[in-house]
C-alpha cells in the first residue's frame, strides 16, 4: 500500500498553499496518496487552480492584517485565544482530524495551525506529526509576545512553544538560502524552501517576459499603495505583469498566475514582500528582487537575512505616503534593471532549473520515507 499523507497548509499567506501543492504533485508521482487540507475558501479556490481539491478544515484561525500587510498582533491573538478556548472551534477541528489520522502514515503541518500543535505533543498523535516551518517563522511565534508582556511570562510562552514543536515526530526548518539537506539525528531536518521549476524552454521565450514579475499576497489591499507602485515602475519605464488576489478588481491586475514562475524566471526583476517563497525564487533563479516591506515580524527576519546572504535586492517600505512610496520604487526598479544584465542569461536559467529540481526532490524523498517508515512508538 502507498504511503498516506494527510497535508494541511494554512492560508494565511500563499507561500504555504503554493508549497503544499508542489510536494503533493511531487509526492503524488512518487507513488504517494496525499490529501490537503486547508483554511479558508480563498485558500481552497488557489490549490484549485494548481488541481489539488483541499476542504477547508475551519474558517475561524487565521493571523490577522490590515489592507497594508501590516500584522495586526491583538486582533492575532483575540483570534487565536477565541479559536484555541472556544469548544466548537479547535475541540471540534481535533475531533474531525482525529479521523484524518486514523487513516494516516503522516500528517505535516504547514504552518503551526494550533490543532497540530496540540495534536503533536500528544502521545496517542505525535508520532505521526511533521511541522514544516520558516526558520524565520519559528522565532516570530516563540517571540511573539516579546516586549508586550513581562520577560519571563514571554519567555515561558516561548518555551511551551519550542516544547509543543519539539514533541512531534519531526520537523522541517526550511530558508531560502540553505544549502545541502541536514539533519540532527533527533527528528528535527534543514532543507531549502522549495519552489516551482520552469520549463525547459523558458529561455526561448525572453521576447514575452516583462521587466518586472509583481506578486502580492492577498493581504495587499490598499489602492494608494497600488498607486505608487503602477506609478513607480511606469516612470522607470518598466513594464511589469501584476499579480494579487487583493487586486482582482483592478486594471491591469491578475487574481493569480498558475505560471507566474515563468514569467519571474525571464523577468529582469522580481517584486514582492519578502516572505520566503518569493526570496527563494529570487536565489533559485537568480534575480534581483525588490522587497515591499510592511510591518510583518518573519518577513522583516527574511529582508535582514537576504542583505546578510548577499542577495541582489532592494527594500521598499511602504509608509502611507503615495509619492514618496512612487519615487523610492522607480530608484530601486533603475538600479535592480542594471543587476539584472549580470547573470541572467540562459546558463542561469538552465541552473536554476537544475536547482529548483534538486530542492523539490530533498523535500519529496524525506516526505515519502517518513511516511512509508514503520510507527513511531
Amino acid at each position: 500500500m502507498p504511503p498516506r499523507i494527510v497535508y494541511l497548509a494554512t492560508a494565511d499567506a500563499r507561500g504555504h498553499l503554493m508549497r503544499a501543492q508542489l510536494l503533493t504533485h511531487s509526492l503524488r508521482a512518487a507513488g504517494a496518496s496525499v490529501q490537503v487540507l486547508t483554511t479558508s475558501d480563498e485558500g481552497a479556490r488557489f490549490l484549485a487552480g494548481f488541481g489539488i481539491e483541499a476542504p477547508v478544515l475551519s474558517r475561524h484561525y487565521a493571523v490577522q492584517f490590515d489592507r497594508e500587510q501590516n500584522m495586526l498582533r491583538r486582533e492575532t491573538d483575540r483570534n487565536v485565544a477565541h479559536y484555541v478556548f472556544r469548544p466548537e472551534r479547535m475541540l471540534r477541528d481535533i475531533l474531525r482530524l482525529r479521523a484524518w489520522f486514523r487513516d494516516a502514515d503522516l500528517v505535516v503541518n504547514d504552518s503551526f495551525h494550533p490543532a497540530l500543535l496540540f495534536m503533536g505533543w500528544m502521545p496517542v498523535w505525535r508520532r505521526k506529526v511533521v511541522h514544516v516551518y520558516g526558520a524565520s517563522l519559528r522565532h516570530a511565534l516563540q517571540t511573539n509576545f516579546s516586549g508586550r508582556m513581562p520577560a519571563w511570562m514571554a519567555n515561558i510562552f516561548g518555551r511551551i512553544v519550542a516544547w509543543q514543536i519539539d514533541r512531534s515526530r519531526a520537523r522541517i526548518a526550511h530558508d531560502f538560502a540553505y544549502g545541502e539537506p541536514r539533519a540532527d539525528g533527533r527528528g528535527g531536518h534543514r532543507l531549502a524552501t522549495p519552489v516551482a521549476v520552469v520549463g525547459v524552454d523558458t529561455e526561448a521565450h525572453d521576447d514575452l517576459a516583462p521587466q518586472a514579475a509583481v506578486y502580492l499576497n492577498p493581504h495587499f489591499k490598499e489602492a494608494a499603495l497600488a498607486d505608487g507602485l503602477e506609478r513607480g515602475l511606469a516612470e522607470a519605464r518598466t513594464p511589469a505583469h501584476l499579480v494579487g488576489e487583493g487586486y482582482a478588481q483592478r486594471a491591469g491586475w491578475h487574481a493569480q498566475d498558475e505560471h507566474w514562475i515563468e514569467r519571474a524566471a525571464r523577468s529582469a526583476f522580481i517584486v514582492s514582500a519578502p516572505g520566503m517563497a518569493a526570496l527563494s525564487v529570487a536565489a533559485v533563479y537568480r534575480k534581483p528582487i525588490l522587497l515591499l516591506l510592511t510591518d510583518q515580524p518573519e518577513q522583516a527576519i527574511n529582508a535582514q537575512r537576504a542583505a546578510q546572504m548577499g542577495l541582489h535586492h532592494r527594500i521598499v517600505v511602504w509608509r502611507g505616503h503615495t509619492e514618496d512610496f512612487a519615487r523610492a520604487v522607480t530608484t530601486a526598479a533603475h538600479e535592480l534593471v542594471a543587476l539584472a544584465d549580470d547573470g541572467s542569461g540562459p546558463p542561469a536559467a538552465q541552473k536554476g532549473r537544475e536547482a529548483a529540481m534538486a530542492r523539490l526532490q530533498h523535500w519529496t524523498v524525506l516526505l515519502y520515507d517518513l511516511a512509508a517508515a514503520p510507527p513511531v512508538r
